[in-house]
């Protein structure tokens, strides 16, 4: 019986572990998971992790210099890099300072955990270097392909696959009006508290409008956790300020947004990746225009897509439905109904446009990665030639030299550390994070009201 190969990922935030998570089982079907999470202000709770559903045969929380000492230490087969750019780019030097030459190391493996609207540059030639750049999609794909042939890099790591999260079963519409809403907000977009209390109010709106319908407002964390990006302004603590509080038919959930999906029959956002799961499963799918279409909201990248739509238009009964185009360049076609194809909806990869698996070319890629004898040195486009300015700064916030190796102190020693010191350790840095989300929440908020008077 072959052994199963050791997989670890590295995320630093709860929807970046629900990426790397699955993105391993796609690539790697029978593999040893083990988890690492990167020490920072996004590092998930308890909660969040048990939210996402996702779990690991074992999972601890690292540092790059770290996670770094994990991978020379143990023999790792793949490496799932579910990060932001930059910590991206300190693991692939990292990686070039343990295996300066041909030698037997881990495939590296990164992507993007949803819509790329944004840093499409910066992200991308951070994360260059990796063995694998995982796109979401034939567009994505084109894209990143330009971005590294138009500064003269190799764009070989380049592999077109799909969400590793989109399934759940078909849409099954109960007649032709919406029974459930679901509204899937966004910690960072819109920012502002007036936008984003306007949003909570038009759905309150909806929902005295309709009082058929149930609204639901997904959360994605709770006051005091953070995600993948900073959320100042709660929605719990928008909706304790709407008069008369929000109508019977109208409430917050948390939960996974797959479960969630479940009993949708209309999903409304700004421009979250829900969207896209949404639409895999044919659920009416509305990109909410009433702050514009703009950049900085991302939702103009559902251009084309004939789900933009505003709070108005929904209130009078649209029920949008995605562009068959779109949705194919997208990475994002319906999944098959009980009469159009077999096997669970849960644990199907999104299906390409000739119906191939959209994962077969990432697992051929590192099935033949693997077996290789030895695997040239990472070779990110950055260097201290190419960028000696920018470099050095992304290698030093993770404690690393600009040679990629750790700075002194930066990796503790594996023993010599009483298990006492190690939970009051734990316990001042749970003290340091609770601190920092306070002022993010609390008194940031509070400090530019008064800045503005």
């Amino acid at each position: 019986m072959p052994e199963r190969k050791r997989v670890a990922v590295l995320a630093d935030s709860d929807t970046r572990w629900k990426w790397g998570a699955l993105t391993a089982r796609r690539l790697v079907p029978d593999h040893q998971l083990t988890g690492f999470l990167l020490r920072g202000r996004a590092t998930p709770t308890a909660r969040q992790l048990g939210e996402v559903g996702v779990r690991a045969d074992r999972l601890s929380e690292v540092t790059c210099a770290e996670f770094l000492a994990e991978i020379e230490r143990e023999r790792y087969d793949v490496v799932v890099l579910a990060l932001v750019g930059g910590a991206v780019q300190a693991v692939l030097h990292g990686a070039l300072a343990l295996w300066p030459a041909p030698a037997e190391r881990p495939v590296l493996v990164t992507g993007y955990v949803g819509v790329v609207y944004e840093k499409l540059a910066d992200g991308l030639l951070l994360r260059h270097g990796a063995d694998l750049v995982l796109a979401n999609s034939r567009h994505d794909a084109q894209r990143f392909r330009a971005v590294y042939e138009g500064v003269g890099a190799d764009a070989a790591a380049v592999t077109e696959t799909a969400l590793p999260f989109l399934g759940g079963a078909p849409y099954e519409p109960a007649g032709s009006r919406a029974r459930t809403v679901v509204f899937a907000i966004q910690p960072s977009v819109p920012d502002s508290r007036a936008d984003r209390a306007y949003l909570l109010e038009r759905a309150a709106g909806h929902a005295r409008k309709h009082p058929d319908r149930e609204v639901l407002i997904k959360l994605r964390s709770k006051p005091g956790e953070h995600t993948t990006h900073l959320e100042e302004q709660p929605y719990q603590r928008l909706a304790e300020r709407i008069p008369g509080g929000l109508p019977p038919n109208c409430r917050l959930v948390y939960g996974n947004m797959g479960e969630v999906l479940d009993g949708a029959d209309l999903l409304v956002t700004v421009s979250s990746t829900a969207a896209l799961e949404s639409l895999h499963r044919s659920i009416p799918t509305a990109i909410l225009t009433d702050l514009g279409i703009r950049e900085a909201l991302g939702n103009h990248h559902f251009l084309g897509s004939g789900c933009l739509a505003s709070w108005d238009q929904l209130d009078s009964g649209l029920l949008p439905t995605g562009d068959p185009l779109w949705l194919a360049a997208q990475g994002v076609l319906p999944a098959p109904g009980p009469d159009r194809g077999t096997g669970g909806a849960a644990d199907r990869a999104t299906d390409g446009a000739a119906g191939a698996d959209a994962y077969a070319v990432a697992r051929a890629k590192v099935a033949g990665l693997l077996a290789a004898t030895r695997l040239p040195p990472p070779a990110p486009y950055y260097t201290r030639t190419t960028a000696p300015r920018y470099l050095p700064g992304i290698l030093a916030r993770h404690h690393l030299a600009p040679d990629g190796t750790p700075l002194p102190g930066a990796v503790r020693p594996a023993t010599g550390e009483s298990r006492l010191r190690r939970r009051l350790r734990g316990h001042l840095r749970e003290a340091a994070r609770g601190a920092y989300r306070h002022g993010v929440q609390r008194v940031a908020p509070v400090i530019r009201r008064l800045g503005e008077l």
